[in-house]
């Protein structure tokens, strides 16, 4: 037999193959790194664009929010006349209380401009100050009955559109009837200016009064301490509740169709609309059971059946994270279930418990439609002392505020949703902070 000779086309073929393939390989690759590279430029592009929405809406939030926190603030000097507030002389808390401070208020602010005689111009000026004024000088003389007689300066707030004045939102150079403060008021109120009646002072009043029909005089300590009722209402039944349920399901349950079919239930509730369960404690806690309206336990009632799906499903996950060797340790050295769980499994879940707890908390304190449904979207004046004092919470004092038409509640919203945003973020950070310092790598 004789060797066969080498095919000089065939080798020729086989490079040429081969070079065509890795060039098809090359260009491949090529378009797939360049695909890669786009995917992650519109990844960076989305989180960029989030970023800056998310810097335009706090920054708008904030500037908004800034005048809030100083108010106008005028030095009146009034006369404490005793026929006025006490001509018996009896010195009665009672008849200070319900003495006539108003005529005293406008006597003083009628001597500040002799000049102005007209009613019409005694009115615009009378105007300018807030109805606060009266209750400032009711309250130094109930303080210090023994100023009654004599001539003392009280700094009483403005009015709002004064306020608004002083903080440039209403425009001295527009027409008068374009803007709500007249030209003598302005006049007016340059010539308090210049002889130094005039203070701009932090607005203690936003952190210490309820909420009030006048924008000068309203607060958020109502509706932070309906807040603090209604989430201590939340925490007391949801989490024990939850915990529970959590550790039955996850230790104890048999698996059956039942506790399959709850666990789907649970899951699902999780996403349902929060309104829902405002329709539910509306016909059950209030309708049925005849609990009182727009009150923290029946918004902390309901707020509690929101979060008790969040909480369940993160305390199962902090369970279900803990090795079944500890579970086998503690069976192996005697214990019994109920002591593995409590001694053992349970301390060892607890930060991932809390972190969830702390998670559907701060989604709770954020929620407004549920509330809204019981009642809690009363107009409430009164600071409450209890859960079951009539009260909003700050979502839905928000909402009030925002429907206002007044201009001076435009940035009193803004502040009130920078303190809000602040507490969420508070209780996000204590969640994150919680969880790094507690996690346990196994």
């Amino acid at each position: 037999m004789t060797d066969a000779a080498p095919n000089p086309n065939g080798a020729v073929g086989g490079g040429l193959a081969a070079r065509n393939a890795a060039e098809a390989v090359r260009r491949s690759l090529k378009r797939r790194y360049a695909a890669e590279r786009r995917f992650r430029m519109y990844g960076i592009l989305a989180v960029a664009f989030a970023v800056c929405m998310l810097g335009l809406l706090f920054t708008t939030i904030v500037s908004k929010a800034v005048p809030a926190f100083t108010q106008t603030m005028i030095n009146l000097e009034v006369t404490l006349h005793a026929q006025d507030i006490d001509p018996q002389g009896t010195r009665d808390r009672e008849t200070l209380a319900t003495a006539n401070y108003r005529s005293i208020v406008r006597r003083a602010v009628f001597d500040l401009f002799p000049d102005v005689t007209s009613r019409r111009d005694k009115r615009a000026l009378f105007d300018m100050i807030s109805p606060g004024a009266v209750f400032a000088v009711r309250d130094l003389v109930l303080a210090n009955p023994m100023l009654i007689g004599e001539r003392v300066t009280v700094r009483v707030p403005m009015s709002d559109d004064i306020d608004q004045l002083n903080k440039g939102a209403i425009r001295k150079d527009v027409p008068e009837a374009e803007r709500r403060v007249k030209d003598k008021q302005i006049a007016w109120f340059e010539r308090l200016e210049n002889r130094g009646a005039i203070e701009t002072v932090f607005n203690s009043t936003f952190f210490t009064a309820g909420d009030s029909r006048e924008p000068e005089l309203a607060g958020i300590r109502g509706a932070a301490m309906g807040s603090f009722f209604t989430m201590l209402v939340t925490l007391l039944v949801s989490f024990p509740l939850a915990v529970a349920a959590a550790i039955y399901l996850e230790e104890f349950a048999p698996v059956n169709k039942w506790t399959q079919t709850i666990e789907v239930n649970i899951n699902n509730l999780a996403a349902v609309p929060s309104i829902v369960f405002g329709l539910l404690g509306l016909a059950v806690f209030i309708n049925f059971l005849g609990m009182p309206r727009s009150a923290p336990v029946v918004g902390g009632l309901v707020l509690a059946l929101m979060t008790l799906p969040t909480i369940i499903i993160a305390a199962r996950s902090a369970l279900k994270s803990v090795p079944p060797s500890i579970r086998e340790a503690a069976y192996g050295l005697g214990a019994s279930p109920l002591q593995v769980i409590a001694h053992h499994v349970l301390p060892l879940a607890m930060p991932g418990i809390l972190t969830g707890t702390i998670i559907g908390m701060a989604q709770a304190l954020g929620e407004t439609a549920p509330l809204l449904m019981i009642g809690m979207v009363a107009f409430i004046v009164d600071v409450p002392h209890g859960a079951l004092d009539p009260a909003t919470v700050l979502p839905v004092q928000i909402y009030l505020w925002a429907d206002s038409p007044e201009r001076a509640f435009v940035e009193r919203t803004s502040a009130a949703i920078c303190v809000l945003l602040g507490f969420l973020i508070l209780m996000n950070v204590s969640a994150v902070l919680l969880r790094k310092r507690f996690e346990r790598k196994w």
